[in-house]
């Protein structure tokens, strides 16, 4: 049997775009969707390509135990010396900012002050400690700004937390951020395949955290930005062209150190001009409006790329 690309994933609506382009390239190729399933241990994978898009959101469709599953899989790859896209230490990224920030930290490139907290008595004494006028909490594991909460006062924070509305993390650790004040509503989102930077987008944050690029995009009802209409001059998602920050390369040596190919970074800029890395999106989207207003395409690149990875394998076997 000739070796194929498989698809390792846990959202049938962030895989169709990649599945057309696949078929458009005339690619062979296989879906396994990981949210449940069984394999053995000491049966030994088939030949291909194996490009894994878990999310960190997974638990919000009810896929609870996808990333874990994954990485059960992901190790039985790699222990067979598989060529896999993303493996186990991209998703150990993908579902903590904890391992996002320390590993950023770690290539030199500069996240928000930010401590890490477990119950809300601790949450508290968290945010006592940054003494920041203004701060954000978010989860530790998550997806599409899931649990990020602005405060401008310890006692809104105690509010939130005694209220109905606090929201749990999944793997309980809360994070306790400086907030960055931007001098215009926007972050940029950094796009990398095969580990090089392809484009970068302009995201307009004027609405608020919710900036999942698909075009299919929704937690449990809750607003993403990519459903608003585009009818203004100001679209919410826009290709920058002849920009390459002096931090690029950072990325892509950071990229390149922690095994990942294929990735978005989001950074943000305070008024002093300083940037600072906020995101880690291993399981990258891409927005059709903007790609098409740009001419540029990430899922065809990426469909490319596999396709590249699935020739070498070919001839390295012929």
């Amino acid at each position: 049997m000739s070796a194929k690309i498989f698809v390792l994933h846990e959202n049938n609506e962030w895989t169709v775009h990649l599945k057309n382009r696949l078929e458009e390239l005339n690619l062979a190729y296989e879906l396994w969707h990981l949210d449940e399933g069984h394999f053995d241990l000491s049966s030994e994978p088939p030949e291909g390509v194996f490009y894994s898009r878990i999310s960190a959101s997974s638990h919000t469709r009810n896929h609870r135990f996808a990333p874990e599953y994954a990485e059960a899989v992901l190790a039985w790859l790699e222990r067979h010396g598989r060529n896999v896209i993303n493996g186990s230490r991209a998703l150990r990224l993908e579902i903590s900012k904890v391992n996002q920030y320390m590993a950023l930290n770690q290539s030199g490139i500069a996240t928000p002050k930010t401590l890490a907290a477990v119950g809300k008595k601790n949450i508290v004494k968290a945010a006592e400690e940054l003494d920041a006028e203004s701060f954000i909490t978010k989860h530790n594991r998550a997806g599409k700004g899931q649990g990020v909460q602005l405060f401008h006062s310890i006692e809104a924070m105690r509010g939130y937390l005694d209220g109905p509305g606090f929201d749990e993390p999944v793997d309980g650790i809360t994070l306790i951020q400086q907030y960055i004040q931007a001098p215009t509503p926007h972050i940029i989102r950094h796009e990398f395949i095969d580990g090089k930077f392809f484009y970068a987008v302009k995201v307009d944050t004027s609405e608020g955290f919710e900036l999942c690029p698909a075009d299919v995009c929704s937690v449990e009802g809750l607003f993403c930005p990519t459903d608003a209409e585009q009818d203004g001059p100001k679209a919410k998602f826009e290709i920058l062209t002849d920009y390459h920050p002096y931090f690029i390369e950072q990325c892509e040596t950071f990229l390149q150190a922690n095994r990942v190919q294929v990735a978005a970074i989001e950074a943000i800029q305070d008024s002093a001009g300083r940037v600072y890395a906020y995101d880690v999106n291993t399981n990258t989207n891409y927005n059709s409006d903007a790609e098409t207003a740009a001419g540029q395409f990430g899922m065809l690149r990426l469909a490319q790329y596999l396709g590249e990875e699935l020739r070498q394998l070919d001839t390295n076997f012929a």
